[in-house]
């Protein structure tokens, strides 16, 4: 695979490594709010060295100001959160040295050219500069942007910026990769490359908090994912296992529902959700509910499909749409 950003050795440029076996993140309840709103209400989680964690949640679940706070751009309410051990409030300049942040907005400098992006945010670090050359040279091939390294960042696409910000926050080989959305708004193409991206981070024992509105993303990429709404944190665990758990091995879509079909489905007592256009039904525990649905009613239409996390996603954050 391109890219040899990993033979980099780590930087301390920081001046104080953090003790060895401390975790990547320790946050004991962790809260924030603006007036009367509380985004985060009081929350606890940690991250484990070398694991892939996501946030999930509906817009204003709260994960883009945990994400800020634990990143020390936002002053935490409430609560504490300890990098590596370091208390992020009374040492937000040695923890950012630790970290690697890829956010939301596009803040890629107009007026530089690729590389330049690169290097001019290397001497945030204090870089030396053929170190910093170096790196910047690896991260452009790891993203496969060695041919655009001159290239305005006007001309760029948003697939190419997103693998630039994504190099940008590796320039200082970061012992914490924060992910912030990094591929909404991508093409397939460009969304897949940042996974591959990711996983070799990822075998490299990179350790990755990422927030993200794709399902199938977390699945890929998490070993772990914590999904919040309203602040809180509603439940966390195994993408696979949460999947078991919450919504079973298989979902049955039904339409143009008949009050027969109603009934049957509520005498048989399975774990069903109602919306206005459809009946989801749920197979938690091999009950062959397809089976049974198309036996009594044959020409009932129907899909039969695996749950998914996005399954329980709607499940436990439900279906209507938040601002």
């Amino acid at each position: 695979m391109p890219g040899s950003a990993h033979v980099i050795p780590r930087s301390s440029d920081s001046g104080e490594p953090s003790a060895p076996g401390m975790l990547p993140i320790l946050a004991r309840g962790l809260a924030k709010r603006y007036g009367t709103l509380t985004a985060v209400a009081g929350i606890d989680f940690q991250v484990e060295p070398g694991e892939c964690v996501g946030f999930l949640g509906p817009n204003g679940a709260g994960k883009t100001t945990t994400v800020r706070m634990l990143s020390c751009f936002t002053p935490i309410g409430a609560g504490s959160v300890h990098i590596f051990g370091l208390d992020v409030a009374r040492r937000p300049r040695v923890v950012k040295a630790l970290l690697g942040i890829c956010p939301q907005e596009d803040n890629l400098d107009p007026d530089m050219n690729v590389r330049q992006n690169l290097l001019v945010y290397a001497r945030y670090f204090d870089l030396p500069r053929g170190i910093a050359v170096r790196r910047a040279d690896e991260l452009l091939e790891l993203v496969q942007m060695q041919e655009k390294s001159g290239a305005n960042i006007r001309e760029l696409s948003g697939g190419m910026k997103r693998r630039l910000m994504l190099a940008r926050a590796l320039i200082n080989n970061p012992r914490l990769l924060i992910l912030d959305e990094p591929t909404t708004g991508l093409d397939p193409q460009a969304r897949h490359l940042i996974w591959e991206r990711v996983r070799q981070l990822q075998s490299e024992g990179v350790t990755t908090l990422l927030t993200t509105h794709y399902m199938e993303e977390a699945a890929q990429l998490c070993d772990r994912v914590i999904l919040m709404d309203k602040g809180k944190i509603l439940l966390e665990g195994a993408p696979a296992e949460l999947v078991e758990r919450e919504a079973g091995r298989e979902v049955v879509e039904l339409w143009e529902l008949a009050d027969d079909v109603r009934a049957f489905v509520r005498a048989a007592g399975w774990a069903a959700e109602e919306t206005e256009a459809r009946l989801y039904l749920y197979d938690r525990g091999g009950d062959g509910i397809a089976d049974a649905i198309g036996a009594r009613f044959p020409h009932q239409p129907r899909l039969i499909r695996y749950a998914t996390l996005e399954d329980v996603f709607l499940l436990r954050a439900g279906r209507a749409l938040q601002e």
